[in-house]
């Protein structure tokens, strides 16, 4: 779970780091305020869920108030495309006012866990402001780089490392000593995937300033901070999305008209592959899992059908430790209340998969069966082909 600028300076402040003086805004007004309350010149930054803000013009720096509240007019309600939104981009709908800071030397510093050699890596750059992937193919010898186990930290010596890497100062050193130790424990205390201060900024005045921060949580472990998971911005998920995060089930929005309903993400990702190759375009990815409910199939049926973009399904199950009767069953339920019309491709395998076909056959629903994986697809993909092929 990704959150926004303003949000992850919150934790930043509580934990010591010194973060620019700033206030969110969600109006032109408030913007205006905000600039005149903190004193010009200012930076404006757009609240957004993504990375590349400033090259996509989401960062803008004002010189005086109402030159803050015209900037902010252009700003609010505007889609922001960034390079990791895509083409859809995201809604601009508050806005970070920050005081203006003298700038004397950019650094980067991040936190992040290393799943491939399963560790906690540690990295710093003296060299700010722009992607550490692309410092790292550039510059390499500008990056610095420790790894720590979550069980005993980021060891004392390895922050020291780290901050004489980037400054030589004695009371800055420390400075970041210490903060390299509280945000390290931070990161394995609330279970983070990422966090990234880019830049860390020397001013002229000589203070280390967290310019901008990104932290993004393990959604696994969001059930242990029940605090931090109600930060979570829905605004810009579809409400089926919604929906199918308030029922924990794995579902994301495409824009296909074939819906999916798989269990296992190597065979949703392998059902997608197919609808693809047999010139169909997936709806969705639904993911109902392995410890699934008899409910939770048929919330997960509803929610595929309610997509009004959805022409046809494919209900792809591989029966292990979800049986094939327990997804009919769920499946047949949602068919009934929602007064199912839309045709659906059934193929399942697996345990109890008899008595599954069973339940779906005596229910009189339009379903058709298919064994083989790829007629199945290939019929999902024809019963929708000429709301494709228009």
């Amino acid at each position: 779970m990704l959150i926004h600028e303003f949000q992850a300076k919150g934790f930043l402040r509580h934990l010591g780091i010194e973060v620019p003086d700033g206030r969110l805004a969600e109006t032109p007004e408030q913007v205006k305020a905000a600039a005149l309350d903190l004193s010009c010149p200012v930076m404006l930054k757009a609240q957004i869920l993504a990375g590349g803000r400033g090259k996509a013009g989401g960062i803008i720096l004002a010189i005086t108030e109402e030159e803050a509240e015209e900037k902010a007019r252009s700003l609010l309600g505007r889609k922001l495309v960034t390079a990791q939104t895509g083409s859809p981009g995201l809604t601009v709908r508050k806005i970070l006012v920050e005081k203006a800071l003298n700038i004397k030397k950019e650094f980067y510093l991040g936190l992040t866990v290393d799943r491939k050699n399963e560790v906690l890596t540690a990295i710093v750059s003296q060299l700010g402001g722009i992607s550490i992937e692309q410092l790292s193919q550039s510059h390499p010898e500008l990056l610095k780089k420790v790894v720590f186990e979550p069980w005993c930290g980021l060891r004392l010596f390895q922050a020291r490392q780290l901050a004489y890497f980037l400054i030589s100062e004695e009371d800055l050193v420390n400075q970041l000593i210490s903060w390299l130790k509280r945000l390290s424990q931070f990161l394995v205390d609330k279970d983070l995937k990422l966090l990234e201060i880019n830049p860390l900024v020397l001013t002229e005045e000589n203070k280390l300033i967290a310019a901008d921060a990104r932290i993004e949580f393990d959604d696994c472990g969001l059930p242990r901070h029940p605090e931090i998971a109600a930060l979570e911005d829905l605004s810009d998920r579809s409400p089926l999305e919604n929906k199918a995060r308030h029922h924990q089930l794995n579902y994301l929005r495409m824009d296909g008209q074939v819906g999916c309903l798989v269990n296992g993400a190597g065979l949703a990702m392998a059902t997608m592959d197919l609808i693809q190759y047999f010139g169909g375009r997936p709806a969705n990815f639904l993911d109902i899992g392995g410890g699934v409910t008899e409910e939770a199939v048929s919330r997960a049926f509803e929610i595929l059908i309610e997509d009004d973009r959805v022409r046809s399904a494919l209900v792809n199950i591989f029966g292990g430790i979800v049986r094939c009767d327990l997804v009919a069953r769920g499946i047949v339920a949602s068919a009934r209340k929602i007064s199912l019309s839309k045709p659906v491709v059934v193929r399942l395998e697996g345990t109890n998969v008899e008595l599954g076909r069973k339940i779906l056959q005596e229910s009189g629903l339009p379903f058709h069966f298919v064994d083989d994986f790829e007629q199945a697809a290939r019929l999902a993909v024809s019963l929708c082909q000429p709301e494709i092929s228009s």
